[in-house]
């Protein structure tokens, strides 16, 4: 008999609910809908995920890749892509120093494949829930849409800027290990203090990461407009690449400054002996108009866009 009284009585059987009754009134639990997909949720998703790890040993690789070809070749080459004779310096004065070889990383790098990233990371948040045929479960948690979009869009950013800023620092140690850690050589003449050194580099990582909203509104656009993460990333990198294009057509002055991608390469104006922040300004400016305009509009088609998928 004790035997028995000892074994659990399943929920289904006669009686159990008599003493489910003696417990007395249960608290109702209150739903908090700013509790639904913590950042910290949406975050250990996204670094599990394979993409952000193959772009993470991408960026590992790329600064090792071209100081062993710097190496190679004895020296810095000359190189210009319409940016300039200060932008073709950065390439002769790439083995100067651990500061040099930084810039020109950022140079070679921020033209096409931080774009890339950027939009990677930001293109890929909403349309590959709607890929995975994941969004409309998020949705009947419930999450609310423009919760869920704050969530994604800053998680989004956030690794955008991290690997915005790993890039360069990681540049800088292999720099130094390979050419050493004498102060940065202008692309104009002279040389920099150390202290102005790190104040213009700083300076340049900043303004690159400001300059990436352009591309993460265009991404993050797109990515709540198509149900395709391939789409939303390449978009996005089409739309900068035309502006590109555009903008080195001289006969559209004066109109050309309007583009997004107009002032993307101002930093260069940080590397003159004294800086110059006008167009940089004007960069700036620009972009947060750019930045304001496309994740506005996303918000706004978001909240009233059909959820089939």
């Amino acid at each position: 008999m004790s035997d028995k009284a000892s074994v659990p009585v399943a929920a289904t059987r006669k009686g159990v609910h008599d003493r489910l009754e003696s417990l007395g009134p249960v608290a109702p639990v209150e739903f908090c809908p700013s509790a639904t997909l913590s950042l910290r949720v949406e975050l250990s998703r996204q670094l599990r995920r394979r993409r952000t790890q193959i772009a993470a040993l991408l960026l590992l690789v790329l600064p090792p890749i071209i100081a062993v070809a710097f190496s190679l070749s004895g020296g810095g080459a000359n190189a210009d892509n319409g940016n300039g004779r200060q932008a073709s310096a950065l390439a002769t004065l790439a083995t100067d120093s651990a500061a040099n070889f930084a810039l020109f990383t950022e140079f070679a790098a921020g033209s096409f494949l931080l774009t890339v990233l950027v939009a990677l990371f930001t293109g890929d948040t909403v349309a590959g829930e709607a890929g995975w045929s994941s969004l409309r479960y998020l949705l009947l948690i419930p999450v609310r849409r423009a919760h869920l979009l704050r969530q994604k869009l800053i998680v989004g950013l956030a690794t955008s800027a991290a690997a915005l800023i790993a890039l360069p620092l990681w540049a800088y140690v292999i720099g130094g290990l390979f050419f050493g850690w004498s102060p940065a050589q202008s692309p104009t003449g002279g040389t920099f203090t150390t202290g102005q050194t790190l104040l213009r580099l700083a300076l340049v990582v900043a303004y690159t990461l400001v300059q990436s909203l352009v591309v993460a509104g265009f991404a993050f656009g797109l990515s709540v407009l198509t149900d395709a993460p391939l789409g939303a990333v390449g978009g996005a990198t089409m739309l900068v690449i035309l502006s590109n294009i555009l903008d080195a057509i001289s006969a559209l002055d004066p109109y050309r400054q309007y583009l997004p991608t107009h002032y993307q390469l101002s930093w260069i104006d940080a590397l003159d002996s004294t800086i110059v922040y006008d167009d940089m300004a004007k960069g700036v400016g620009l972009a947060l108009i750019y930045a304001a305009v496309l994740f506005g509009a996303a918000f706004w088609w978001f909240d009233r866009k059909d959820i089939v998928s």
